[in-house]
């Protein structure tokens, strides 16, 4: 099943190395708390995980002979397959990518080369080191933006003479550096957050735009920034106001930048990409053949956008802006409902690259039940803490939760199956009103039962037209 809320399995700073030692029996543990049922899916995406970490245990010669078990996910949207792969990826801090296969076209169409989904991930692995190394210099870049902002406050002035008598007075360099002090002190008290400070800030705008060929912008050797470093202000600086406190964000954001090692963060981040690197190709089955079409038309388009899959895949060289990435052991994941098509419709040699298949199971009532109440992060329990901001407590009897997943599951069945997110759609209706007035109720204590579930969603239910609209 799909649980829509964005929370981390690990700490964003924990490196990818800390996850090696996870065996499959405590990944599937770990996305227990997160994810209800599919053990089946769970159970192959951790035995992959696992392989990874196997095959880093062996010699050179045979490592790099060891390619990784692609996995195919078949179910119907909602039941969890994009949910179990970015699990994984939080789960292992590995840079992760999502992408609609539907979105490529084949070599000589207008549109998305699959060369892309390379070249994007590559930029996530990038940010991701980014992330840990700006973490690990972060103290130190706090410091030194500390440091600016005391010079923002305090220009310098130039010196007086010295003054000429027996008993000299405290020169300009001491009268400063006392000032100095004493702004320090402030500023660390946070009583000049509000004062203003002028400080030279980095353009950001630069347009973005690609440009539709059958190569990528680095195969054809066009850096646009580096032809055109005026054209668009790339490069140049703007003399800002700005609060204290939204300068030292500035400030210690580029001191981060100053601390980081580029060239360092771009060979990790390559390394991670080739290493630990996991996309998930998603709607697989719309870019799948039809059985039975005839040959030409849209089948063409899909088959060449199979075709040129196929290498990055198997394994290839694509060229970035960061350098050269292999493809051979990112771990593909693909997934799709495959209502129309099947996976013996794709084409063989992609087939022979995806080994592992699971059918991930539609979601019962039961499993709706247990999505309320069971995993971490909730429907109910999300519901319970947006409601607290405001002062309101909510609660949800036993018999509510029961009438939800009833509801969502007849809801599914006279409709079309959306899955868990259904439970979405359901929970909005229900908690509407209080959702509104939420602010005007605060010290309230609201208890949602399964009188309340059914006051606001049995009509629409029983009119199976009117729920296909709101619900």
């Amino acid at each position: 099943m799909v649980i829509i809320l964005p929370g981390d399995i690990t700490d964003a700073s924990t490196p990818a190395a800390s996850s090696d030692s996870l065996t499959p029996k405590q990944i599937v543990s770990e996305l227990d708390k997160y994810i209800v049922g599919q053990d089946a899916a769970k159970r192959a995406v951790a035995v992959a995980l696992r392989n990874r970490w196997r095959r880093r245990q062996l010699p050179p010669e045979l490592r790099d002979e060891i390619s990784p078990k692609n996995i195919i996910m078949i179910g119907p949207t909602g039941v969890g397959k994009t949910e179990i792969a970015r699990r994984l990826a939080k789960l292992t801090h590995s840079p992760f990518l999502k992408i609609e296969a539907s979105k490529f076209t084949e070599v000589g169409y207008v549109g998305r080369d699959v060369e892309s989904i390379v070249r994007d991930l590559t930029e996530l692995g990038v940010k991701l080191v980014k992330e840990e190394k700006s973490s690990a210099v972060k103290a130190q870049a706090r410091i030194n933006a500390r440091e600016r902002l005391l010079d923002l406050l305090l220009p310098a002035t130039p010196s007086r003479p010295a003054f000429v008598g027996s008993a000299e007075p405290p020169t300009e360099s001491d009268r400063r550096g006392e000032s100095r002090d004493k702004l320090g002190v402030w500023l660390d008290e946070g009583r000049l957050e509000e004062r203003e400070v002028e400080l030279d800030v980095k353009e950001q705008g630069f347009p973005s735009f690609e440009i539709f060929s059958n190569q990528g912008v680095e195969e054809m050797g066009i850096n646009v920034k580096d032809m055109m470093p005026g054209l668009f202000g790339v490069g140049k600086t703007k003399r800002k106001k700005m609060k204290v406190a939204e300068a030292r964000d500035v400030l210690i954001a580029e001191e981060s930048e100053r601390l980081i090692d580029q060239s360092a963060t771009a060979h990790e981040a390559i390394e991670r990409v080739e290493q630990s690197g996991i996309v998930f190709l998603d709607e697989i089955d719309k870019i799948a053949g039809r059985e039975g079409s005839r040959a030409g038309g849209p089948d063409v388009s899909r088959e060449g956008v199979q075709r040129d899959l196929l290498p990055i895949v198997e394994g290839t060289t694509v060229n970035t802006k960061y350098g050269m990435v292999k493809t051979d052991h990112i771990l593909f994941i693909a997934a799709g409902a495959f209502h129309v098509s099947k996976p013996a419709d794709l084409i063989p040699e992609l087939q022979g690259r995806f080994p592992i298949r699971v059918e991930l199971e539609s979601l019962t009532e039961a499993d709706f039940v247990k999505i309320l109440r069971e995993p971490k992060n909730a429907l109910t329990t999300q519901y319970r803490e947006l409601m607290s901001t405001e002062g309101v407590t909510l609660t949800f009897s036993d018999d509510a939760i029961e009438a939800l997943a009833r509801f969502a599951a007849q809801v599914n069945e006279k409709t079309e199956n959306i899955g868990a997110r259904r439970l979405h759609t359901i929970l909005e209706r229900v908690l509407d009103e209080l959702s509104f007035e939420a602010n005007e109720r605060s010290g309230e204590t609201i208890a949602v039962d399964a009188e309340y579930v059914s006051a606001a969603v049995a009509d629409i239910i029983k009119d199976q037209d009117l729920s296909r609209y709101i619900l």
